[in-house]
């Protein structure tokens, strides 16, 4: 009897720490909408959507650094030459000093998964 009580209660208790429960895909958010997060501070992404610090990022892949509409960038990101895709804004978002000298970006993302979620992220939001 006692040895029932006790499995009984770790069930009880893996349950209490979600271990024994999945929310439902509607209910989580996607990771690269959690990775987004912090990014939200500075920049939106609806289409017509407003600059915030940082530019609105609707239509951002393919088009060139520096273009978006209503928005003052540094000398340095408009210098530079670059075009958004995959591959750009991971380097530029592992280091945005490092690719870009002067830019007024601040804040880079060091993990390459949360990198890669993000930008997943950014893909399916900004080209519908």
């Amino acid at each position: 009897m006692k040895l029932l009580f006790v499995f009984a209660g770790a069930a009880i208790g893996a349950g209490a720490f979600g271990l024994a429960t999945t929310p439902s895909t509607a209910q989580a958010p996607t990771a690269g909408a959690q990775a987004f997060g912090q990014c939200r501070a500075c920049h939106t992404l609806e289409k017509g959507g407003r600059n915030g610090i940082g530019p609105n990022l609707h239509g951002v892949f393919t088009r060139p650094a520096a273009s978006a509409p209503g928005y003052t960038y540094s000398p340095a990101l408009k210098k530079a030459g670059l075009t958004w895709d995959d591959q750009t804004l991971s380097t530029y978002l592992a280091g945005p000093q490092k690719l870009v000298p002067g830019t007024r970006m601040p804040i880079g993302v060091a993990d390459p998964a949360k990198r890669a979620a993000i930008i997943a992220y950014l893909r399916a939001e900004t080209t519908k």
